[in-house]
């Protein structure tokens, strides 16, 4: 698993996390660990695949619902690329777009084979 930074090296995912309360923090680490290990098997409810090869990995937190985008690369390479606080009703457009352009970015950059 490997977390996705742009030509800068900035990390959004490392950001979003940095950012979290200590006890959310560990809780979506674990989740995070538990899609390392599951890889393309994790499904619902822990992870859901979105669109254009984007999946997203659910993690709730009491009344929060925190979601962490990513895709696969070279097969079972995981790339997490950013995070948010998901609100209600389904991914933010905004949101699955931005995933979107890291993905071709990352592809850009580092070869396709995602």
């Amino acid at each position: 698993m490997v977390f996705y930074q742009d030509s800068r090296g900035r990390c959004p995912v490392k950001t979003f996390l940095a950012a979290l309360p200590v006890k959310d923090r560990a809780k979506v680490a674990a989740w995070i660990d538990l899609l390392e290990e599951k890889g393309p098997e994790l499904g619902r409810p822990y992870a859901a695949r979105l669109e254009a090869g984007i999946y997203e990995l659910r993690v709730r937190v009491a009344t929060l619902r925190y979601r962490i985008l990513y895709f696969f690369w070279t097969g079972r390479l995981i790339v997490l690329t950013h995070g948010f606080v998901k609100k209600s009703g389904p991914v933010p457009k905004r949101e699955l777009e931005r995933a979107k352009r890291f993905k071709e970015d990352w592809l850009e950059r580092h070869g396709g084979g995602g």
